[in-house]
C-alpha cells in the first residue's frame, strides 16, 4: 500500500509539473511580437520606404521624412564641412509690395494755346468775313494814345459787344493794365506790331523782330494776340503777306475805314460824319477799323463818340457783333 500511495503522489507531481511547464511556454509564447517586420511600417517605427504612393493611396515616407537611421547619416558635402545644396531652388520670397509713391501735385495748368493760323487764310490780307450771316466785326487799333479807350469799352459793355482791338507793343507796354483790361472784358486782341512801320520797308527778319517784339509786350500784359495780326496803314504786298505767316499770324485788313482818326478835319466832320461812312459800307461780314487814340491836332475821338450810334442803326437793321475769332 505505502509503495502504491508512492506512486500515486509522484504522478500527480508530474502533472503538475506538466502543467506548469505547458502554462510557460504559452505565457512565453503571448509575450513576443506577432506583426511583421517588413509588410508595414510601424507609426512609431517608420521604415525608409520609395517616395511615392501605394496604389491604396496610403502614403509612403521617403528617406528624408523618415525617422530611421539611415536617413539621419551625413551626405558626402556634409563630411567634407560644405552645406547641402538643395536638389531643387526653392521658390523665390514673395516681395513686399512697393510703398505707393507720392502723387505729385498738381502742375499749374498752362492757359490753351492760341488757335493755330488756318491755311485758308495764307497769302491773304482779309478784308471781309465770308459769310451770309448780318454779323459785324467792330475792330480798334492802338499806337499812340489811350484818350478813347474808356469810352469804347464803356460802351461795349453797356451793349453787350464784343470786339477786337489790335495793340502795337510800344502801347502795351506803356498800358499794360489797359491791355488786361480789355482782356477781362472779354474782347479778343491782336499783333499791330511793336513800332508801327511800314513794313513794306523791312526785311523778313525784321517783320519777324517787330512780331515777337508785340508779342512779348501783350502777353506781358495778360494777353495772347496770336494769330491776329493787322498791318500799320495797311502796307502790305504779297512777301510781307508770306513773312508774318511764317511767323505764324493771319493779316486782318478791314472793309471799312471810319477816318475817325483824321479829327474834325477843321471843324468840318464830326461823330455823325464817322456812324454815316461807317453805315454806308454795312454788309454781312464787314469789318471796320477804327481807333483808341485821340487826333494830335485837335484832340477829338470820333471813333469813340460815334460808337454808340454806329451799333444802335446796326443793331436796327438786324445786325449782330462778332470778334475775329470768327475766322479761326
Amino acid at each position: 500500500m505505502a509503495a502504491l500511495a508512492r506512486r500515486q503522489v509522484g504522478i500527480i507531481i508530474g502533472v503538475v509539473l506538466a502543467v506548469a511547464l505547458i502554462g510557460g511556454a504559452v505565457a512565453l509564447a503571448l509575450l513576443r511580437p506577432t506583426g511583421s517586420t517588413t509588410a508595414e511600417t510601424s507609426p512609431t517605427a517608420p521604415s525608409s520606404a520609395s517616395a511615392s504612393a501605394s496604389p491604396s493611396g496610403t502614403a509612403v515616407l521617403t528617406p528624408a521624412q523618415s525617422g530611421s537611421p539611415s536617413a539621419a547619416q551625413p551626405s558626402a558635402s556634409e563630411r567634407n564641412g560644405s552645406q547641402p545644396q538643395p536638389s531643387e531652388a526653392a521658390p523665390p520670397a514673395d516681395e513686399p509690395p512697393a510703398p505707393p509713391s507720392e502723387a505729385a501735385p498738381p502742375a499749374d495748368e498752362p492757359p490753351p494755346a492760341p488757335p493755330g493760323l488756318p491755311a485758308a487764310l495764307r497769302g491773304l490780307d482779309v478784308e471781309r468775313i465770308a459769310t451770309s450771316q448780318k454779323l459785324v466785326a467792330l475792330t480798334f487799333d492802338a499806337g499812340a494814345n489811350d484818350a478813347g479807350l474808356a469810352s469804347i469799352l464803356g460802351t461795349l459793355s453797356t451793349t453787350g459787344v464784343k470786339a477786337t482791338f489790335f495793340l502795337t507793343g510800344a502801347w502795351a507796354q506803356a498800358n499794360p493794365a489797359k491791355v488786361a483790361q480789355i482782356a477781362a472784358a472779354g474782347h479778343r486782341i491782336g499783333n499791330h506790331s511793336m513800332t508801327h512801320p511800314d513794313m513794306t520797308t523791312r526785311s523778313d527778319a525784321q517783320i519777324a523782330q517787330e512780331l515777337a517784339g508785340a508779342q512779348a509786350a501783350i502777353l506781358a500784359g495778360g494777353a495772347d494776340p496770336r494769330p491776329l495780326f493787322r498791318f500799320p496803314s495797311g502796307a502790305r504786298d504779297a512777301r510781307t503777306i508770306a513773312a508774318v505767316n511764317a511767323d505764324g499770324y493771319a493779316a486782318i485788313r478791314w472793309t471799312v475805314d471810319s477816318l475817325g482818326w483824321q479829327g474834325t478835319m477843321g471843324g468840318t466832320r464830326g461823330p455823325a460824319f464817322v456812324t454815316q461812312r461807317v453805315l454806308a459800307a454795312l454788309q454781312p461780314g464787314e469789318i471796320v477799323l477804327m481807333h483808341v487814340g485821340s487826333n494830335p491836332d485837335d484832340g477829338s475821338t470820333l471813333d469813340a463818340a460815334a460808337l454808340p450810334d454806329i451799333i444802335a442803326q446796326m443793331r436796327a437793321a438786324g445786325y449782330g457783333f462778332t470778334t475775329l475769332d470768327i475766322l479761326l
